[in-house]
């Protein structure tokens, strides 16, 4: 008997989920007189279920049908007394245009909230649902006038946003945020917060709401000092790129909770990504000065000689070498400095031109106690070392170690790119290639795109000549650029555009030789580079790459707006596919004018 009632009961179940799937099918649909027959029969088999109350209502009002609606709300009404119904006829008599009495219902429904404090939630969820925000408002504020502890700042929030009420919005998610024990300065509310006002700033610190914000926190700090303020500030500033201020509210937070300097770690990081080395030279000097832990203190001297090296001319390559010996003097040669081991490597050989040097320093390294993946970061540097000298079956031999002795690993990959990318360089393009096409499937999503990158050059310039001079030329181009001769490998450039002009390998070579023309500050001769690419090989995979880099030119170093407005446009509506899209938006958005809303 059990399971025969077990099974009725399924069958009606599925029954009316059948039902209620067609009744808004008919909905969705716009078929309202085939969806109210179908809610009709809903309601009379389960007439407490509040979706097929509010849809049976909807429908009525979709068919113009508002006495019949009306019927429907007072007779329900009678039979269950809930506080968010009074918004529900209101509503129905203001689509009559009975304002009178529709206002006369939606008050009665904000008088609920005195008697039980506690219907709040269902009268603005219903008051919301017809986009009566003003009354949501006044609906949230009298339930927090009678029972303070209730906090509807959040809500409040977006409700002025979505009313375009900017000062207010920001002024409850600041209320919220003071009012709530649970958000910290590290927690998911603070955090989807920011989300938000993300929408509403940009990157212009003079823009309206900008101002607008940093006037509201500087006011609060005074009021209430909080280091929650100092963190949205400096928030704030890491929005607008001005990071040196950022710099200064991190400080501040760090004198009040001394516990950790992460956030500051992380502030750095952010500066070096943006090539905003001077500030993050002076927040890596900070951390040397002030962390207390010895592996913090070694990254941070680690990523200042980095930023060091980078920036170094030949006047002052001593200074940083001895920068570089001080460290070693006071840390030592041990599995934590390995990272300072290796750039310092790197800076003898690929600065200094001592290779030797260069490789006897690391091979020291390799006798230190490591891990066999520590082992293969000095390997790889050796290699690219070696290949600095053209030794390419030597730098192989290190590469091959690598992936014997840490198979499928991401280092295992990057050095089987770097085979692949050696054979590249002597000109031995079939090996090159056979390894390439086992890259395009790394779990590497970088190394692959630089597999199939380098692939597509070699297999889209080997047949049309059989010597493949034009190929053999720009990989020794490449070489050169990799071992920092940029004047070689701009003149050798230079050879192919003036000698092989018929070859698709042209606008790889403007496009190459355009970069190192940016590297050695010569914007104009770059700027004729793209230009060419964008006039004569417009419909190249190189194409938006090159849209792309002569709108940053324009923006960032020529001081031609206009300009850049133009071309990222043009990336917005040619290149729609290109991976610059959503940044070639912003920037042009930002280079309009656009207001943030």
């Amino acid at each position: 008997m059990r399971f025969f009632i077990a099974i009725f009961l399924l069958f009606s179940i599925s029954l009316f989920s059948q039902e209620d799937i067609l009744a808004q099918e008919y909905f969705k649909n716009g078929e309202f007189e085939k969806a109210l027959h179908e809610y009709k029969k809903l309601y009379a088999n389960n007439a407490s279920n509040p979706n097929y109350i509010s849809q049976l209502l909807a429908t009525y009002q979709q068919l113009e049908q508002y006495d019949e609606a009306e019927t429907f709300l007072l007779k329900l009404m009678e039979r269950i007394r809930l506080p968010h119904f009074y918004v529900e006829l209101g509503y129905n008599y203001q689509l009559k245009n009975d304002l009178d009495k529709a206002n006369s219902y939606y008050q009665k429904a904000i008088n609920s909230v005195d008697d039980n404090v506690n219907s709040v939630f269902s009268v603005a969820r219903s008051f919301q649902n017809h986009s009566l925000l003003d009354k949501v408002i006044i609906v949230y504020e009298k339930a927090m006038a009678i029972k303070p502890q209730l906090n509807f700042n959040l809500q409040l929030a977006q409700i002025y946003g979505e009313q375009g009420n900017i000062e207010k919005m920001f002024n409850s998610y600041i209320t919220f945020i003071d009012t709530n024990p649970f958000v910290g300065s590290d927690s998911g509310a603070l955090n989807t917060i920011k989300r938000t006002i993300s929408d509403f700033i940009s990157e212009d610190s003079s823009q309206e709401n900008n101002i607008l914000f940093r006037k509201i926190l500087l006011k609060k700090m005074q009021q209430e000092p909080n280091v929650l303020w100092n963190g949205l500030l400096s928030w704030l500033f890491i929005q607008q790129k001005e990071y040196n201020k950022s710099f200064i509210q991190e400080k501040a937070i760090f004198n009040r909770q001394p516990e950790s300097l992460y956030r500051i770690v992380e502030l750095a990081s952010i500066a070096v990504s943006e090539n905003e080395l001077d500030v993050a030279k002076d927040i890596y000097e900070f951390l040397i000065e002030t962390a207390q832990d010895i592996d913090t203190k070694i990254d941070a001297h680690n990523q200042l000689l980095k930023i060091e090296s980078k920036e170094s001319t030949k006047e002052n390559y001593e200074t940083v070498l001895s920068k570089y010996q001080a460290f070693f003097e006071e840390f030592g040669m041990f599995s934590s400095t390995l990272e300072v081991q290796i750039g310092y490597a790197h800076f003898l050989a690929f600065k200094m031109n001592d290779t030797h040097k260069a490789i006897s320093f690391l091979e020291e390294s390799l006798k230190l106690p490591l891990a066999e993946l520590q082992k293969a970061q000095i390997k790889l540097e050796l290699g690219d070392i070696l290949l600095l000298q053209e030794k390419f079956n030597d730098a192989l031999i290190y590469y091959t170690q690598i992936q014997r002795n840490l198979k499928n690993s991401t280092v295992s990959q990057e050095a089987r790119f770097r085979v692949a990318k050696a054979s590249y360089y002597k000109g031995d393009f079939k090996w090159a290639e056979s390894q390439l096409k086992i890259l395009k499937a790394s779990t590497s999503q970088l190394i692959a795109n630089d597999a199939l990158e380098l692939k597509l050059l070699i297999s889209d310039n080997k047949y049309e000549d059989s010597l493949q001079t034009a190929l053999k030329l720009y990989s020794k181009a490449d070489l050169f650029a990799f071992q920092d001769r940029n004047d070689e490998a701009i003149s050798l450039l230079s050879k192919i555009l003036k000698e092989h002009k018929t070859e698709p390998i042209i606008a790889q070579a403007l496009f190459k030789q355009a970069q190192l023309f940016e590297a050695k500050k010569q914007f104009e001769n770059a700027e004729q580079n793209y230009k060419n690419i964008l006039l004569n090989y417009k419909d190249g995979i190189l194409a938006d790459n090159a849209c792309y880099a002569l709108a940053e030119i324009y923006a960032n170093q020529l001081a031609q707006p206009e300009k850049a407005k133009s071309l990222y446009q043009q990336i917005i509506f040619e290149y729609a596919d290109s991976i610059y899209f959503v940044e070639a938006r912003k920037k042009f958005r930002a280079l309009r004018g656009d207001a943030i809303e």
